[in-house]
């Protein structure tokens, strides 16, 4: 019987929807974000506020939602070459992946994950990866997280379980996954408190959140957001 998670936690929609989820099934639910070296942290900015309005709002998960954990794995920066971490634009490279893509960055993620959750023992990493609606990441594929899944369990001789909630649905069923775990009230949190735009955009408030408009993370969030709203609307 699982009963304590660590949940890999940016402050973003997806993050945040896995966070709710995690704190639905699990007794004692810890966070963890990273420092990598991306180019704004406003996310990292955002996610403390958003824990604590997720423990303020909704009561019977308060006693649920344990420690925080920041960790830094700037050696990303270091290796250099994304758009999330270099000053450069958004575009196609060579190999057809967007150059938002991080190499290594969920690997290393979850390895970081792992050992904390053998220090913390705990028995559940949580990550919101998905195949549905994503950008080709290959370190967000089902067959990555299961090949994780194993390493972590061979490397540390413990039996964690990498659990990815949104792998198989969309960005409107993510809407819709919040609104079944908290109604509209973390609806309109996760609208209004977190964020995922690549530029760090803070000051425009659409209906689906805060962003910049126009950047692949803000383009997906807000289809989903409108696909979702087109379902409710039928």
């Amino acid at each position: 019987m699982h009963t304590s998670a660590l949940v890999m936690f940016s402050g973003g929609q997806d993050s945040t929807t896995c966070l709710a989820h995690a704190l639905s099934k699990y007794e004692r639910v810890e966070t963890l974000g990273f420092h990598y070296g991306q180019r704004h942290s406003v996310e990292m900015d955002v996610r403390l506020d958003v824990r604590e309005k997720l423990r303020a709002g909704f009561p019977q998960w308060a006693s649920r939602l344990g420690e925080d954990h920041v960790l830094s794995l700037d050696v990303l920066q270091e290796i250099g070459g994304s758009s999330l971490t270099d000053d450069m634009a958004f575009a196609l490279q060579a190999d057809g992946l967007p150059n938002t893509f991080v190499p290594g960055r969920n690997l290393l993620f979850l390895t970081v994950a792992g050992a904390l959750a053998y220090r913390r023992g705990i028995q559940v990493i949580v990550t919101g990866v998905c195949e549905t609606d994503f950008s080709g990441y290959p370190d967000c594929r089902d067959d990555t997280m299961k090949a994780m899944q194993l390493a972590l369990n061979l490397g540390l001789e413990r039996r964690l379980r990498i659990e990815t909630p949104l792998m198989w649905i969309d960005k409107a069923q993510t809407w819709q996954m919040a609104q079944d775990l908290g109604g509209e009230q973390l609806v309109e949190l996760i609208v209004k408190d977190t964020h995922t735009c690549y530029q760090g955009t803070r000051d425009v408030l659409h209906d689906w959140g805060y962003g910049c408009g126009s950047c692949p993370a803000c383009d997906l969030r807000a289809k989903g957001w409108q696909r979702w709203k087109a379902t409710q609307a039928s």
